[in-house]
């Protein structure tokens, strides 16, 4: 018992798989006790047994099996989730419990099967059950048998479905085993039950003697039908419904007949038979034959095949039209009957898919019922009704109404007994208004036929017609008839027995059943069942609403019917009795005065008799004898005008207060119109009539006035009439008005010659237009242009108004809405009330162009030579066009354009489908009966392999649609079988179209489930597209068909293509659209807006509710609720204007740390990681979730909608709210790009874009927020991009790589890249290529280090795709390899590892086409510094690349002209050229730089020309350095010099994140200098060149300059890091920060100011910080090159002095802190380039006075000790600082010491700053005296010219301006003389002496602005010293001054592009970092230089330039 107690202990679920059959039996019995226990179906504890189920039923051992059958039924019944197991525990069941010998299993197996079914899994069940009578074991045959009939029995034969086990019956019956030929036996007798005769052919081929016993068998069943007794889960309401029954016994049982019957219709269960292949090969010639035999023969054979009850579909077009030719002209009319035999055979094998031909046949046999024979009659009658089953009434009603004038009685009569039978096949809904109306118009004519037999056959029509939509809808045409024939019509109506048996709609008497049809035919039944109940409300009369949307009552179309309905016509009364009857209500003066001749008693009798009116009671009121007495002479002539006013206004009275009919009218008509017109009486006339249309309705009033009018010649009623219409029309509505009745009138008004009737005539189409639309312009086309012109100007008017709603309802109109009986008006027209968009169609005038389509024609276009097809195309266009608007009979014409569709020459395709586009326009509605025959053949043209032609096929069909509507592309199964075609294109087209169709259908006929086996064999099309659109299909397809009818259609698949499938359909089943609402038209809406509003509610859990059963439901609703009428209709409206107030919300919630929280669920596994291959379900809906909490709901709604349109509508509306929402954009950013993800993997183009569109603006606005992506928005977006980069379309990819340029610049390049390293992973070839494209071109922007993690390992994977099969993955993977070597040389080799030798070639190859040159010594300046010009840098240059198939030297040009990281320019200026002397004398200590820079130099200075050691190729340790932390950093603050604004933001925005963390700054220790160099850099790189270009955004400069300040303030706030720059940097930091702040671009911008305020901040921290040597030796270094320098701004010296003065101010606190010696190093350097006299000649005195302030002030803080602090300068003796010094020491204390130093005998003019203005104004009086005097004024201009250089803003006007012109001009042109004077010699001193100091011999006394002589002067000399020109007339001075020497990077002012001169820059930079100082002693040394330039060292050229080659000799080999 030991390992008893083991397991005793375990949990049941794992006692339930124990090894131990007793622990599994405990295990069992514990887990049924829990079943049974569990009341929660969803509870958890369900979950732990799913697995387990299956070991339930197949338990090894017998005993535990039974307990665990029992405990499997228990988990089957309770829980929730036990559907999940269907399949493989019913297959267990059928292996393993039915073959078991005890009997209980078996029947517990079976139970667990019958559970299953009850749980809505059926179809499972049965496919299960059906495996098993596979099975070799009887046994198990026999149980399955009987397991199937057991469910048949009591779910009934909806819920099991019968084809299926009715397809396999036979074949077991063959069995060998008795037992299962029995079970088959007893379910044989079941099925029978339920679908009675429909079982017999199926077993028609059984063994006579079993099919004799199953006949015995049936007959002994009882009539009556079985009914369900065991219910689904989901029909528990029937099931109340019969235990209620049972419980009454069955009283109602007549009804549920109806309910549980559905006859099965034998045709389904049926196999179909192809004929087409078995005809006679000689048949179309036997039939051509001219021995009647031979016909016989060909017929004969025909005929035998199409007894086949099922036809397999295929083109019968020849065969039905040979048919069709020997019933119309064969003379043998024992053939014509046979011919129609076999017609009719055809009709009832291929039921809907004969509809195709339906049309061509029906009129020849109709017009074949001339012949009098009964067994010819009788054929065709056969034939004929069989086709009619193939399609529908109206579409052949056109074919019937032509032969109803036949003057053949015989046809006459057969035409109407045809369709008396068609209507009985017909309800309510399959025989609308529009059809009916004119086949009862044509059937009343027949009533009065003379042929008796004739108005028989037309009273069964219209008795059936009567029957079948009830008396209340046929009553109304019928109005002409009198008693007797009404009679005859209703004694028809009660004998006709209808189609179905069911009551007919009228119900008037008819309260028999009829006894239920056997088999009706099921092609009708879907609307059988489905529209009766739809129609019974309006059946039942109650109102069907009003016809216009929503507008609470124009209902005059109805009106008019609903009038005519009640309206008995009043008789016309005699004068007589008119004056009898008026003496009964009028008092009798009245009357004796109407004729008086004094007008006063008229007026009195007109008085009294309007009195009368007004209190005379309604029902007693004589309108016709009131209005024949206003009518008695003097009439409507009376000439009073008072008591004609008073005249018609009684009329109008009359007509308002009284039973008004028509016939009182027309008495009064005349005189109202005429008086329209008159200026008095024309307002009451018009009043008069508007009373007459409330009376007898508009339309009919309209009519008679217009008439009448125009019948007139009085041209002021003319108009008046019109403008009187034109103001009924709104104040009534539209509804019933017969525009054709007045259009003639209008079109004789428009031609007037009077312009009031014209202008009214406009007017009046205009109102009109507002009800109509454009058709109505069709009736005007043939008017003159300039009345055209008028019209359509009215018409412009209007458009974008909606009509008024009517005010004005026709009393009848009005009457019958209140007592409800107007019900008739159902659906009639599309419920366009008379107004719509179809009923306009109706009323244009057709032509008929059938006798233009001859033979000839025919023939022509069926010719052999294409021309000649052309021709005959051409005529039929032409023919088209000519008539304009055409009849629906277009003879011959559809099977010649159908011939066409397949033609082999393309061209007439196109121009046949454009043809048809013609005919839809010119046919109009009429179009429907062409669908089949040419509108199915245009789909299959969208299968074209050409592009252009499915195009115009797609417009075709639209065209189409746009007349038909779908209906009738969908019935019938000419739809599925076109995509049964396994063509790409066709599939593709279809699916597409049918997506954007089916949503905005409300319903669709049944056809629409024969296309579901091929959506799924689409679902699974081997071409990606295919099945795309398949999918975006399915869900369209649900919304019409319920998920579960397409859940139980995957029962036919294969398993494995089932489980894909039905994952596809749950997946469809989320975004399945509603269905639009009803309309509220007639018919349509009353309550209609609130179950469309559950509908769209209810789409959370579609899975409950099946849409088709719940329509009757909603129309139930809407029919019983008239009085809601006017708020029902309103309430849509309101629903919309809430939405629009709704929507004018934010979008996004900006919800605090939402984002974070979502990173944190992420990261602890409470959410789905977002990671997959395919977005599934559960992705969907978490996302939605959490879009819930912070997305606007309208707007979630839109972004998940099914329609795509929604989508792009709801990123429009994203896009607009960017800008003004952009934190909430951000703080929601994951969730948006996560749904953008979910739209990479739709396949809409347009979706796509729009995508891409706000990608694009969204990341341009994440850059200007300066926001950086998360790891995890980036995890969750980047890879799904990278997807999209491979798409076929070239836009898209253009899009994906601009996104990826952005991307760059919001996320670090060196993350992106990793992910491009997955993509290049992926199968599609395009997608491989395109990311090692964007691979190489990282590399190149951001250097070897975007590579990770190493660039070693990613190289290897690199390599690997230079062998890769696709050309373009080749290329691309060399480029990417070639961009490598370009910036690291022969290392790559190394890194990419070993490649074959093929690879290993091919890469060889592009390096020596395709690499860029090694970087040369200076030599070839001109080529390169041309490119550079020509190609200005662009920042997104990265992505601007060719394909990789060009040839690679032109790409790897572009990309290198692309590049920022050019070969720096040999023609360097002069601050950048080489310093050969210091290179020589330092090369141990270049050599010896400091570590810092490594990445700098691989990524920036790549392609350096100065051949110094550092610059070699990336270090063998290039990995293990990449590691450090120092590295990292490296990398950072390389990418802060990129030419590419962007990377330089975000690698600023890292370094500031650790610059404002004090713990982790410290991290920048070291790499200060390096860090300044990069920003002083990007200064002037922002300065050169991104200033200059256009086509940068400003802002984004600006974001970048912000960035560089705010970090800078960041670094100098901390004092340990600031007081690591060295000198040297900072004085180029000050440099860059000056230039910054004089840039006179930045001012102009608005930020401008604000930009300008804080680099003044910086200025001041970087003074405040630094170290105080290094910051005050830098502004004297940058105040000496500031002064030598020329090309700067002349404010920058000034602003240096500026910060020097600061600086000086501090010294007392700081002195202790500075190195006195190298500052006064500094000064001395000073003075030595600027000695007194040179001083003197500068424009200000400032220089000279901040030196001496500074000196004073250090002398006045150290005193005496000052003089120790020489010890840095050599020759101490020669240089001026320290006698000044001593001078000063001397007199400390004694400020005058600052005069004394001055030479000049003008130190007035010195001290600019404390001179007042008035002390200005006496001098320069004082020199404009002088230039007055005749003597003095050479001197007086002298004086004013030295005063303009030395004070060059000093203002001159005020002395000006008072004196006159010529005094100016003399000024002026004195001034001029003196400069070119001085200039003169300045010439003549420079080329006698050269002075080696450009700038000297340029700031001599006139130092104004420098003409290009003058550069051509210094370039002159700076080529002579390179060695360039040796033709110079004297030798190269060796005494180069000191400043020249320096190789100073001061200017950022430099012409040359901006990255050279960095990299050339960063060179002097690191030559100076260590002692810059000592390289000026000894430049000192080796030439001993004076101060006044005047020794000159000269040398031969030639020697001058051996000593170059020399020395540049001596540096190579020193690198060597």
């Amino acid at each position: 018992m030991g390992d008893d107690s083991e397991w005793m202990k375990l949990p049941i679920d794992q006692k339930c798989e124990h090894k131990v059959w007793k622990a599994r039996l405990n295990g069992y019995e514990e887990a049924l006790k829990l079943f049974k226990r569990i009341t929660d179906e969803k509870s958890p504890e369900w979950g732990k047994y799913l697995g387990l189920i299956k070991k339930f039923v197949t338990d090894s051992n017998a005993v535990a099996q039974l307990k665990g059958l029992e405990a499997a039924l228990a988990f089957i019944e309770n829980a929730h989730v036990a559907g999940k197991t269907t399949g493989e525990v019913v297959s267990g069941v059928v292996t393993k419990v039915f073959n078991q010998p005890k009997a209980r299993a078996k029947e517990l197996g079976a139970d667990i099967c019958l559970m299953y079914i009850e749980i809505e899994k059926a179809e499972v069940v049965q496919d299960e059950l059906l495996k098993g009578l596979d099975n070799k074991n009887p046994k198990i045959v026999v149980t399955c048998l009987e397991a199937l009939r057991k469910a048949l029995s009591e779910y009934g034969s909806k819920i099991v479905t019968l084809k299926p086990v009715v397809k396999v019956l036979p074949k077991q019956f063959e069995s060998r085993e008795k037992a299962v030929r029995d079970e088959a036996k007893q379910l044989a007798i079941e099925i029978y039950k339920w679908i009675r005769d429909a079982l017999r052919p199926p077993l028609q081929n059984i063994n006579s003697v079993q099919l004799k016993e199953l006949e015995e068998e049936w007959v002994k069943l009882p009539t009556s039908p079985p009914k369900q007794s065991r219910f689904l889960r989901s029909q528990q309401d029937l099931k109340a419904k019969f235990e209620q029954q049972q419980a009454q016994g069955e009283q109602s049982d007549g009804e549920d007949e109806e309910e549980t019957v559905t006859a099965v219709d034998p045709y389904e269960l049926l196999e179909a038979v192809e004929i087409l292949s078995k005809m006679p090969k000689d048949f179309y010639d036997k039939i051509e034959a001219k021995k009647w035999q031979e016909r016989k023969e060909a017929l004969e054979a025909i005929e035998a095949l199409a007894k086949n009850p099922k036809l397999e579909n295929g083109d019968y077009g020849d065969l039905v039209r040979a048919l069709k030719k020997v019933v119309g002209k064969d003379a043998n009319v024992m053939l014509v009957s046979l011919a129609a035999k076999c017609l009719a055979g055809l009709a009832a094998g291929l039921r809907k898919k004969f509809g195709t031909y339906a049309g061509q046949v029906v009129p020849t046999i109709l017009e074949k019922f001339k012949e009098k024979k009964p067994q010819v009659v009788q054929a065709l009658q056969e034939a004929i009704d069989a086709i009619f089953l193939t399609t529908t009434l109206q579409n052949l009603s056109e074919d019937i109404l032509g032969v109803m004038d036949n003057k053949n009685p015989s046809i006459k009569q057969q035409a109407s007994l045809f369709l008396a039978r068609s209507i009985r096949h017909c309800t309510q809904a399959t025989l609308p208004k529009s059809v009916l109306k004119p086949l009862c118009a044509a059937l009343i004519k027949q009533v009065n036929d003379s042929a008796p037999e004739v108005r028989d056959a037309a009273f069964e029509a219209l008795g059936t017609a009567m029957k079948v939509v009830g008396e209340k809808a046929v009553n109304p045409f019928l109005s002409d008839l009198d008693k007797l024939k009404l009679d005859k019509i209703k004694e028809s109506a009660d004998k006709v027995e209808l189609a179905g048996g069911k009551k007919g709609a009228g119900g008037s008497g008819a309260g028999d059943k009829k006894p239920v049809a056997r088999a009706p035919p099921a092609a009708e039944a879907p609307p059988k069942s489905t529209a009766p109940p739809k129609k019974t409300p309006a059946a039942g009369g109650k109102s069907s609403g009003p016809p216009k949307k929503g507008k609470p009552a124009a209902a005059g179309g109805k009106a008019k019917k609903g009038a005519d309905s009640k309206e008995v016509a009043e008789t016309e009364l005699s004068v007589e009795v008119c004056e009898d009857l008026a003496a009964g209500v009028l008092p009798a003066s009245c009357l004796q005065q109407l004729d008086s001749s004094n007008w006063k008693e008229r007026l009195a009798s007109m008085e009294e008799f309007q009195r009368a009116v007004e209190t005379m009671d309604k029902a007693q009121m004589p309108c016709q004898a009131l209005v024949r007495m206003l009518a008695k002479k003097p009439g409507w002539k009376e000439t009073n005008f008072q008591v004609m006013q008073m005249k018609l206004h009684i009329v109008a009275l009359i007509a308002e207060r009284g039973k008004f009919s028509k016939t009182s009218a027309t008495v009064v008509l005349d005189g109202l119109v005429d008086k329209v017109g008159d200026v008095k009486c024309g307002g009451n006339a018009k009043e008069g009539l508007t009373a007459i249309g409330q009376a007898c309705s508009l339309p009919w009033t309209a009519e008679q006035a217009m008439s009448m009018v125009f019948a007139q010649k009085n041209p002021k009623n003319q108009a008046e009439t019109l403008n009187w219409l034109a103001n009924a029309m709104k104040e009534f509505g539209f509804a019933g008005i017969n525009v054709k009745a007045f259009i003639n009138n209008v079109k004789t008004a428009l031609g007037a010659t009077n312009p009031a009737i014209r202008t009214a005539a406009i007017t009046l189409l205009g109102v009109m237009y507002l009800y109509m639309g454009a058709p109505l312009r069709m009736f005007f086309e043939d008017e003159k242009p300039a009345l055209l012109a008028q019209i359509d100007a009215e018409f412009e008017k209007m458009q974008g108004q909606s009509p008024p709603a009517p005010i004005r309802l026709t009393k009848k109109a009005a009457s019958a809405e209140e007592e409800g009986d107007d019900g008739e008006e159902g659906e009639e027209d599309g419920g366009g009330g008379g107004g719509g968009g179809q009923d306009i169609m109706d009323l244009l005038p057709r032509t008929d162009i059938s006798d233009k389509i001859t033979s000839d024609l025919v023939s022509k276009i069926g010719d052999k030579n294409w021309k000649i097809r052309k021709e005959g195309l051409d005529e039929v266009a032409a023919i088209i066009s000519e008539a304009k608007f055409i009849t629906a009979n277009i003879g011959e014409l559809s099977l010649a354009l159908k011939g066409r569709l397949g033609d082999s020459n393309k061209i007439l395709v196109q121009q046949s489908l454009t043809i048809l586009q013609q005919l839809a326009t010119a046919m109009g509605p009429g179009l429907k009966q062409h669908v089949k025959a040419l509108g199915i053949p245009v789909i299959t043209v969208l299968g074209d392999s050409k592009a252009n032609v499915r195009a115009a096929a797609l417009a075709t069909v639209q065209a189409w649609v746009e007349q038909t509507g779908m209906k009738e592309w969908l019935e019938g199964e000419d739809l599925s079988e076109e995509l049964k075609r396994e063509n790409p294109f066709l599939r593709q087209e279809v699916l597409g179209w049918l997506a954007e169709k089916l949503p905005t259908l409300r319903t669709v006929p049944g056809d629409l489930m024969l296309c579901i086996p091929q959506l799924y064999a689409c679902l699974e099309d081997r071409n990606g597209d295919v099945r795309k659109k398949a999918q975006d299909a399915l869900p369209t397809f649900m919304m019409h068909l319920g998920y579960d009818k397409m859940t139980k259609a995957t029962g036919k698949l294969k398993p494995a293509s089932k489980d894909q499938v039905v994952t596809m359909l749950e997946k469809a089943r989320t975004v399945m659209p509603a269905k639009p609402a009803a309309p509220a038209k007639a018919g349509g809406g009353k309550g209609s807006a609130e179950p469309s509003r559950a509908a769209s509610a209810s789409r959370s859990q579609p899975a409950n509710e099946d849409f088709p059963d719940s329509k009757p439901e909603v129309k139930k609703v809407r029919g019983g609720a008239p009085a809601k009428k006017g708020a029902a209709a309103k309430k849509p409206t309101a629903k919309g204007v809430k939405d629009d107030e709704d929507r004018s919300g934010p979008i996004f919630v900006l919800i605090p740390n939402a984002k974070e929280q979502r990173i944190k669920e992420e990261k602890q596994l409470k959410i789905l990681k977002w990671n997959f291959t395919t977005p599934r379900d559960e992705y969907v809906e978490q996302l939605k979730t959490q879009m819930s909490t912070c997305f606007a709901k309208w707007l979630q709604d839109e972004l998940y909608h099914f329609d795509f349109q929604r989508h792009v509508k709801a990123i429009g509306v994203m896009i607009e709210r960017l800008e003004s929402e952009s934190d909430a954009t951000i703080s929601c950013l994951d969730l948006i790009m996560k749904w953008f993800t979910l739209r990479f993997f739709d396949t809409n183009t347009t979706v796509l874009m729009k995508v891409l569109e706000y990608l694009k603006l969204l990341f341009v606005m994440l850059n200007r927020e300066n926001y950086h992506l998360t790891e995890y928005e980036a995890n969750s977006f980047v890879p799904y991009l990278i997807l999209k980069v491979g798409e076929s379309k070239d836009v898209v990819r253009k899009d994906v790589r601009a996104i990826l340029t952005m991307l760059c610049k919001v996320y670090p390049a060196s993350k992106v890249f990793p992910f491009l390293m997955d993509g290049t992973k992926s199968k599609n070839s395009k997608q491989r290529a395109e990311c090692l494209e964007e691979l190489g071109c990282l590399i190149e922007s951001y250097g070897m280090n975007v590579c990770q993690p190493t660039p070693a390992k990613c190289l290897k994977e690199i390599a690997v795709h230079i062998g890769d099969r696709d050309t373009s993955v080749r290329n691309a993977a060399l480029n990417t390899v070639v961009a490598v070597y370009n910036v690291c040389g022969e290392q790559v080799y190394k890194l990419i590892g070993n490649l074959s030798e093929k690879d290993m070639s091919m890469l060889e190859e592009r390096i020596k086409r395709s690499a860029k040159k090694t970087p040369a010594p200076p030599a070839k300046p001109a080529a390169a510094e041309r490119t550079q010009r020509e190609h200005p840098t662009n920042p997104n240059a990265t992505f601007l690349r060719k394909p990789a198939q060009e040839d690679p030297n032109k790409l790897n040009q572009a990309r290198q002209n692309a590049q920022h990281s050019e070969p720096s320019h040999p023609s360097i200026p002069k601050e950048f050229q080489l310093d050969l002397d210091m290179i020589e004398m330092d090369q141990s200590r270049v050599c010896e730089l400091p570590d810092l820079v490594q990445h700098k130099l691989d990524e920036l200075l790549e392609p350096i020309m100065i051949p110094e050691p550092k610059m070699r190729a990336v270090s063998p340790h290039f990995d293990d350095l990449h590691n450090s932390t120092a590295s990292t950093i490296n990398f950072v603050i390389s990418q802060v010099a990129s030419g590419d604004i962007n990377t330089s933001i975000q690698a600023l925005a890292q370094i500031d994140e650790v610059l404002r963390q004090e713990d982790k700054a410290e991290v920048m220790s070291g790499h200060i200098d390096q860090f300044l160099i990069a920003t002083f850099m990007q200064l002037r790189l922002i300065y050169n060149t991104h200033m200059a270009d256009d086509r940068l955004d400003k802002r984004d400069i600006f974001k970048l300059y912000s960035c560089i300040i705010g970090n800078m303030l960041s670094l100098f706030s901390m004092e340990p890091l600031a007081r690591e720059a060295s000198m040297g940097v900072l004085k180029d930091l000050m440099h860059g920060l000056i230039t910054l702040m004089l840039d006179a671009r930045v001012e102009d911008i608005e930020e401008g100011q604000q930009l300008i305020r804080s680099v003044n901040l910086l200025v001041i921290k970087v003074m405040e910080r630094s170290d105080q040597t290094n910051i005050l030796s830098a502004l004297l270094v940058l105040l000496q090159e500031s002064l030598v320098t020329t090309a700067g701004s002349p404010m920058l010296p000034e602003l240096v002095m500026k910060c020097l003065w600061r600086m000086i101010r501090f010294l007392p606190e700081t002195i202790n802190n500075i190195n006195l010696d190298r500052i006064l190093l500094d000064v001395h350097n000073i003075m030595k380039v600027f000695p007194k006299e040179k001083l003197k000649q500068l424009k200000s005195d400032m220089p000279h006075r901040t030196l001496k302030t500074l000196l004073h002030t250090l002398c006045k803080l150290t005193g005496a000790k000052i003089l120790d602090h020489l010890s840095m300068i050599e020759n101490r003796n020669e240089s001026e600082l320290e006698a000044h010094l001593r001078r000063v020491v001397k007199h400390s204390g004694n400020l005058s010491g600052y005069k004394s130093d001055r030479g000049s005998e003008k130190t007035g003019l010195h001290t600019e700053d404390r001179m007042s203005k008035a002390k200005v104004s006496d001098i320069l009086t004082e020199i404009f005296k002088k230039i007055g005097s005749k003597e003095n004024t050479k001197e007086g201009l002298t004086e004013l010219y030295e005063y303009k250089q030395k004070y060059s803003d000093v203002d001159l006007e005020p002395f000006l301006k008072n004196t006159s012109q010529f005094f100016q001009s003399y000024v002026e042109r004195g001034l001029r003389m003196i400069e070119s004077d001085r200039e003169g010699k300045a010439r003549i001193q420079t080329s006698t002496v050269i002075p080696q100091h450009s700038a000297d011999s340029n700031l001599s006394s006139n130092n104004e602005e420098l003409k290009p002589a003058v550069y051509y002067e210094r370039l002159k000399i700076l080529r002579q010293r390179q060695g360039l020109e040796n033709t110079s007339r004297q030798g190269l001075s060796g005494s180069e001054d000191e400043p020249q020497q320096r190789p100073a990077i001061s200017s950022l002012l430099s012409s040359k592009p901006s990255v050279a001169s960095s990299t050339d820059m960063l060179h002097s930079k690191l030559s100076q970092l260590k002692e810059s100082r000592e390289l000026y002693q000894q430049e000192h040394n080796v030439h001993s230089h004076s101060p006044t330039h005047g020794n000159t060292r000269s040398a031969s050229p030639a020697a001058n330039l051996d000593d170059l080659k020399k020395r540049l000799e001596r540096i190579k080999s020193n690198r060597q």
